[in-house]
């Protein structure tokens, strides 16, 4: 026997000597001095020593990217052997683990294969600590239990903690490593760069390349270098003895954030761990705060008033090249007349953060390519806005003939990454979403298309079929073979032809790295141009896909819009961005009033002398919550001007033009100045305070963030503590992250970075927000192969009592940790039934005669 909680057996003198001074307590009674013995005992936590029980073996799987190709082969094998040599009271579990740890056989999240088999976590981490520390909880009580670790060795995250861990839940950890893949290898050991640098200030880079052996990797590795995704060059670095570097210079000409990007061109032959060839780091160009100006004009008149203000502005034509990196440095983006299908989706699902965290300026300014026309609608920027961009029903004058095309090919019937459904079921949910948006006087018919084209519904009003073609369009499944484009758009034409209603339009969805048999799809469209009929493309993939060019063809030939879109869970949003962009928006192209609100006095300390008319503007309605400066003289008296306040930052619509077409009135405004500089002022928000500052770090794969403040900041961290919140990779939800006060007017906080995504964060602190990044580690620590970590898991097994299992059925045999079996419950009964007798004989008077 052994008891969990010996301590309380202190108070046994405790009780004697209460016993003794107070003895109207009575406690030296038989009934009662044995209450408070058993009363000692359940605080003790007695258990007995169990025998005969069987093991508990608990396999971790390293499912990591790094261990992938060496531990892969073996596994078959090594989990047979544990599996036919254990004893009839065994019992073995298999937890598969990398970025997380996940119990084989169940469902982690959603994504997994169909059998809950098929780990789908993220597999750039190997965290054993994570996944020691995830079987621990889970290690039943009163039944000996044991951990066998297969993997590489190589943890990214120290093993600090686990041997006290292990020695107190008696529990030993022995493992079996993979080995390492024979042959050569490259890696990018450092990539040295300055993090922050001045405008066109030159600058030093420095790339440190290692072999593996330095008596046979000599010799010349080719390396190409990259600036945003753009090649700048290939170099060759000399290997000598092993080690290589290579120097070059450069310098910045626009402010932002840049990344640069190293990539070991080596032969595959001479290179046998192709993921350590790889590193990436952030340039940030200092400057004052400035906007970033969105357009799609030519020759901005925004551009040309707010410098003339004395704005900071950066203008950019190519949407396409727009990127979060972009966002540093910046405090307001002008979106101006500019569609969401030709931006960056890491861009677009940038802003939201921008915005709600980093405090930053949005405006949205109208147009024919704008608000839900644009493609806006249903995008990540939608929420932000202070209106709705879909239309009304009651205020649609035209009704639209649609033709849903869709792909049932046999890529279709994979899962869609990121979840457990079909890429095909996510495109038929876009069909429906699609249908649900249209109007009860809108038709629509849809085909689904492999080689021929079959058709799921005919051409019907929606109306009361609305529910009849949504189910119908969730039936659709893949059925193999490739998709015959050409087949599709003739049928999809020959069924629009019969509509009554003046609108038609097609939605071809295809994946665009299997789109086949164009056929005479040059004719076909050209006649569907002349009948006023367009043509618009969602492809699943990206634009750099075999036939991306094909469908880019089509949609420009069909006078429609073109999405690539990798991310199949995005489906039913394109889906619905594109069905309001045809069938629930408007551009009012009359002249309408202009009447200005009290609202404007929210955003400008003076009066604003609106102009009398705009040419034309997007119809929209405002958000509950909104405030709108001006509004529409006509039936709609729709916000032509609205804002609010979105978490920590300001966002606006402009619903007229403000250039191109439709603005002539507009330019011709005597206070169009003043307006653009009063909209601009307003969405920068309060400068940032004096006295305080924030400076980030990155030490390998951690990131420390030490802020800094004087006195003057006392009271109003003290009424309210400063908030990092921080978002990772491209689409990263914000989540907070805790401080640590080292010291009066110094806060640190310190996370690890996953891979090599890249960070974004903000710091919020009375009403004003700090932004900082992108930042990430430079190189990936699933790839760096330390030696220390293999050094550190053989310490921790020995401190545990387990060891290397080279023989694996030996395991079975090791020494067992004893198992022992709480006997609290039999001692809270005795103690129930000593009570109640206790209870009883004090009030019957009860008690053994005296002899």
């Amino acid at each position: 026997m052994r008891f969990a909680s010996p301590e309380w057996f202190l108070m046994i003198p405790l009780l004697l000597a209460m016993g003794w001074f107070w003895r109207g307590l009575k406690l030296g009674k038989p009934l009662r001095a044995l209450c408070l013995l058993l009363v000692v005992l359940l605080l003790a936590q007695p258990q007995m020593r169990r025998f005969g029980d069987g093991l508990d073996l608990w396999v971790l799987v390293d499912r990591s990217e790094s261990a992938g190709d060496v531990l892969g082969p073996k596994l078959g094998e090594w989990e047979t052997i544990l599996e036919r040599s254990k004893g009839a009271g065994d019992r073995l579990f298999f937890v598969d683990f990398a970025d997380e740890a996940v119990k084989r056989g169940a469902q982690m999240r959603s994504g997994l294969g169909q059998d809950g088999m098929t780990y789908a976590g993220g597999r750039s981490a190997t965290r054993v600590k994570s996944a020691v520390q995830h079987v621990l909880a889970q290690v039943e009580e009163g039944r000996a239990s044991r951990l066998l670790g297969f993997s590489d060795g190589y943890s990214t995250e120290p093993l600090d903690g686990l041997g006290e861990r292990l020695a107190e839940d008696e529990v030993a950890l022995d493992y079996r490593l993979a080995g390492e893949m024979a042959g050569e290898d490259f890696r990018v050991a450092s990539f040295l760069l300055p993090r922050r640098v001045q405008l066109s200030e030159a600058f030093l880079a420095e790339v440190v390349v290692l072999g593996s052996s330095s008596s046979s990797v000599d010799g010349v590795v080719p390396v190409e270098l990259m600036r945003n995704g753009v090649s700048i060059g290939r170099r060759d670095v000399e290997m000598v003895n092993g080690v290589g570097r290579l120097r070059f210079t450069d310098r910045l000409g626009a402010a932002g954030a840049f990344r640069y990007e190293v990539r070991l061109m080596a032969d595959r032959e001479r290179d046998a761990h192709p993921g350590n060839n790889f590193a990436a780091q952030w340039v940030e160009v200092q400057g004052g705060p400035r906007v970033v100006l969105a357009t799609g004009y030519a020759d901005d008149p925004m551009a040309t008033v707010l410098r003339a203000q004395g704005f900071e502005v950066t203008v950019v034509t190519e949407i396409g090249a727009l990127g979060v990196g972009m966002l540093s440095g910046t405090k307001v983006v002008i979106l101006n007349n500019v569609p969401a299908y030709e931006m960056k989706a890491e861009f677009v699902k940038g802003l939201d953060f921008f915005v709600n965290e980093q405090g930053g300026g949005l405006v949205m300014i109208g147009g024919k390519r704008s608000f839900a026309a644009g493609g806006w609608f249903g995008s990540p920027v939608e929420p932000l806005l202070p209106v709705s961009m879909e239309l009304k029903q009651e205020h649609r004058k035209l009704a639209v003939a649609m033709a849903i095309v869709m792909d049932r090919s046999g890529s279709m019937a994979m899962t869609a990454p990121g979840t457990s459904l079909l890429k095909m079921q996510l495109a038929n949910e876009g069909a429906a979403r699609a249908i649900e948006l249209l109007g009860d006087n809108d038709m629509v018919t849809i085909f689904a298309v492999d080689s021929t084209a079959h058709q799921v519904t005919p051409l019907v009003a929606v109306g009361k079929n609305r529910g009849t073609l949504q189910n119908a369009a969730r039936r659709v499944q893949s059925m193999g073979g490739g998709i015959f484009v050409y087949q599709g758009l003739k049928a999809a034409w020959a069924e629009l032809k019969k509509a009554p209603v003046g609108q038609r339009h097609i939605i071809l969805f295809a994946d665009a790295a299997d789109a086949e048999e164009p056929g005479e799809y040059v004719q076909l469209l050209a006649e569907m141009k002349r009948e006023k009929a367009t043509v618009s493309v969602i492809g699943l993939g990206s634009d750099k896909d075999a036939d991306a060019a094909f469908l880019e063809d089509v949609a420009k030939r069909g006078e429609g819009r073109i999405f690539f879109n990798a991310n199949a869970g995005e489906l039913p949003a394109l889906f619905a961005q594109e069905t309001v962009a045809v069938a629930r928006s408007a551009f009012v192209e009359e002249p309408v009033e202009v009447k200005g609100t009290p609202g404007w006095m929210e955003m400008a300390a003076g009066s604003m002398n609106w102009l009398p008319q705009a040419d034309g503007y997007n119809l929209s309605y405002l958000r509950p919550g909104a405030t709108q400066a001006a509004v529409s003289g006509d039936e709609y008296a729709a916000p032509l001007v609205a804002f609010w306040q979105r978490g920590a930052g300001r966002v606006a619509s402009v619903s007229f033009p403000l250039g191109g077409e439709f603005s002539a009135k507009t330019r011709g405004w005597e206070g169009y100045g003043g307006f653009a500089q009063s909209l601009t002022r307003w969405l920068m928000g309060e400068k940032e305070p004096p006295g305080m500052g924030l400076r980030t770090t990155m030490e390998g794969s951690k990131l420390r963030a030490d802020l800094f403040f004087d006195e003057s900041w006392n009271e109003r961290i003290s009424a309210a503590g400063p908030e990092l919140v921080l978002a990772q990779g491209e689409a990263g939800e914000a989540r907070k992250v805790a401080w640590e006060r080292l010291e009066p007017g110094h806060f640190r906080a310190v996370m690890e970075v996953k891979g090599t995504d890249f960070v974004r964060g903000a710091v919020q602190v009375g009403g004003v927000a700090f932004p900082f990044g992108p930042v990430n580690a430079v190189t990936n620590p699933e790839w760096s192969f330390d030696k220390s970590r293999i050094k550190e898991l053989r310490e921790l097994s020995a401190r545990s009592g387990g060891g290397e299992r080279v023989d694996l059925s030996d395991v079975w045999h090791a020494p067992r940790p004893p198992a022992w079996r709480e006997v609290r419950a039999w001692l809270l009964m005795a103690l129930l039934g000593v009570l109640l007798l206790e209870a009883w004989q004090t009030r019957t008077g009860w008690g053994l005669r005296r002899g």
